[in-house]
């Protein structure tokens, strides 16, 4: 390789000594140019063809004014010339960032103002207008800002990137929050060199890369390849980021290794890379195969060979295709993995470097997982309330003499008073409205008869309150591994009969089915990073509520259901309710006779009240614990 021309190092200087170079180095710069353009004032012809640069009066025009958003909501400035030799001039003015180019001239096309608000930069106008025999493009901007600016070919790029500002004494936690993710988001890469700032105009690019080598004590290594010019303005920008806007600028990349950066065309580095990587893989492939047995602990050897041989590009097909496809996967081109089901074994062949890498990834898969015990509490509990007040009353009486009379509670009853001379009939009420309805059991009644000659009066009052309460804990527990699935069930079947056939004179043929009747616990549990438990869960508590009579078949039981289906994060050993269900019915009736059941007092002779209260709820309880297994 032909030796680059590398300057000896250079002695330790201040930075304002340094300063005094650079500027130094720019007024030469700029003089040698000066006196080049004085020295040949018209363009020169090559093979008969003019200067694609120049236009017919011999001065550059500005081709194009593009803005864009950059990286981290940077505003870029894009100025495109007709040709190479432009000389533009960048200062800071207030707010604005002012672009000078006296030697090129803006057509009257371009020379108009271009509002970019809406591409959220610091930058909120753009304007362009000649200025003498040159012309100035004026950035209006908002907020604070750091401006850089180089030229490449027949582009001058200018960048005005948004400052992060500092959140001020006693700000609110949100707002913190808020400005952080908003710098994170802002800034995809940060830079810690030391500020540097740079004014040339069309230096070779090997004197750039010197100079930045001696600000960051970095030794840069330049490819022969490294060739062209370059001009810059940078105003304290850090070091690393002034090399990344020179390599970017020129098409260049670096390798870094230690204190040694590389700088060459990314074709050149590209090409050095794939040779070393096909090197690598020719060395692979002439090392002799070695053979490992790794035991299984914790998990299955079937399990993990076909995560392993299910993975893309395993290798584990033998030879053929290109050594970037076979190198994708956990085994060289040449390894082979078997699983031994009986003895949970897995068999490794391969290079050395392969099979250290699958041990290492082996252990870390076969170990030993955490467990969580998961308890559940399903309560139901009732409050009934009941209560039933009636009467029945009656009145049975005959008057004999000329006209002959008879009272009771039908005219039947008055017949047989008649008839047979009865007093006292048997179903004679005139009221039958006794304490039933809501409660099943007697009512407690007192009655009072009044009997004389040819006349009867039965009274009896009857009343019954009813109250009850109950409460179902069930308490169903397991325990399971981390991610794995647990169910526990509880209950019992009921059989009932079911008929078949009977149609067209076949005979119908009983059955026996089973209704499951049942209290289950469905959980698959994953224990975060943090120390909680994930849950995907299925709680179901079903009852016998009564049956259903149907006949010479015997009968069908209804049957209660309660279930519900979710997924819930929970603290370690903290109890959480998942659900619950609230029903409350309150019923109420009259029965009375009109008119005699509305008299204050003696109404309630001729009247029945009822009156009912259900209360009933449902809740579930659920409680993780994580129970840690020791790590090896």
């Amino acid at each position: 390789m032909t030796a680059s021309n590398v300057h000896s190092p250079l002695p330790f200087r201040r930075l304002a000594t340094h300063g005094v170079c650079c500027l130094g180095l720019a007024i030469g710069l700029l003089a040698v140019a000066s006196v080049a353009t004085a020295a040949a004032p018209a363009p020169v012809a090559v093979a008969g063809k003019a200067d694609p640069g120049r236009q017919a009066t011999g001065k550059l025009e500005i081709a194009n004014i593009d803005f864009k958003r950059g990286d981290g909501g940077a505003g870029r400035l894009i100025v495109r010339f007709n040709g190479k030799g432009a000389m533009p001039d960048l200062r800071n003015q207030g707010s604005s960032v002012v672009v000078d180019v006296g030697n090129a001239v803006l057509p009257a096309a371009l020379q108009r103002p271009m509002n970019v608000v809406d591409f959220a930069t610091p930058v909120q106008r753009v304007d362009a207008h000649a200025s003498g025999s040159g012309t100035q493009v004026v950035l209006s901007t908002n907020g604070a800002f750091e401006s850089l600016a180089y030229q490449t070919g027949n582009e001058y790029i200018v960048e005005i990137v948004p400052r992060a500002a500092q959140s001020a004494m006693g700000a609110s936690a949100s707002s913190s929050v808020a400005a952080g993710s908003a710098s994170v988001a802002a800034a995809p890469r940060a830079y810690k060199g030391r500020p540097v700032t740079f004014n040339f105009q069309d230096v070779p690019v090997r004197t750039v890369l010197q100079l930045i080598a001696e600000e960051s004590s970095l030794n840069i290594v330049a490819s022969d390849t490294v060739q062209g010019n370059v001009t810059l303005r940078l105003v304290n920008v850090p070091w690393d980021q002034a090399l990344d806007i020179v390599l970017r600028a020129k098409g260049l990349d670096q390798r870094r290794e230690g204190g040694v950066v590389w700088v060459a065309p990314q074709p050149e580095l590209a090409k050095f890379e794939q040779d070393k990587e096909d090197a690598r893989i020719a060395i692979d492939n002439r090392v002799d195969l070695v053979t490992d047995y790794v035991q299984i602990n914790y998990h299955s050897a079937t399990a993990i060979f076909k995560a392993l041989t299910e993975a893309k590009g395993i290798g584990n097909q033998g030879g053929g295709g290109s050594g970037s496809e076979q190198e994708n996967g956990f085994l060289s081109p040449r390894g082979r993995l078997v699983a031994d089901e009986r003895t949970n074994t897995l068999m490794i062949s391969d290079i050395p470097k392969k099979v250290a890498q699958m041990r290492e990834l082996i252990n870390v898969i076969d170990r030993p997982v955490d467990q969580v015990l998961i308890e559940g509490r399903i309560v139901i509990a009732t409050d009934t309330f009941a209560r039933d007040l009636g009467a029945r009353f009656g009145i049975a009486g005959r008057r004999t003499g000329t006209n002959t009379g008879a009272i009771s509670g039908s005219l039947e009853n008055n017949a047989d008073i008649i008839n047979d001379g009865q007093t006292t009939v048997p179903g004679g009420l005139n009221v039958d409205l006794p304490a039933s309805g809501f409660i099943d059991n007697a009512a407690g009644a007192l009655a009072y008869t009044l009997l004389g000659r040819n006349f009867s009066l039965d009274l009896e009052l009857s009343a019954l309150q009813e109250e009850g309460r109950g409460e179902v804990i069930s308490n169903p527990r397991l325990v399971t591994a981390n991610q794995r699935e647990a169910v526990i069930r509880q209950g019992r079947e009921i059989g009932y009969v079911t008929i078949t056939g009977g149609t067209s004179g076949a005979a119908s043929t009983p059955s026996v089915q089973f209704k499951e009747a049942l209290l289950e616990l469905k959980v698959t549990p994953t224990i975060t990073d943090d120390g909680r438990v994930f849950m995907n869960l299925n709680v179901k508590k079903d009852e016998i509520d009564s049956f259903i009579n149907i006949g010479n078949y015997g009968a069908v039981p209804q049957i209660n259901k309660r279930e519900i289906t979710t997924a819930v994060l929970v603290e370690d050993g903290q109890t959480v309710v998942i659900g619950g269900v609230y029903e409350f019915t309150d019923r109420s009736s009259l029965a009375k006779v009109p008119f005699l059941g509305d008299i204050p007092f003696l109404g309630n002779l001729f009247k029945k009240k009822g009156r009912s209260k259900e209360k009933a709820e449902l809740l579930i309880f659920i409680t993780p614990k994580i129970l840690s297994v020791a790590k090896r």
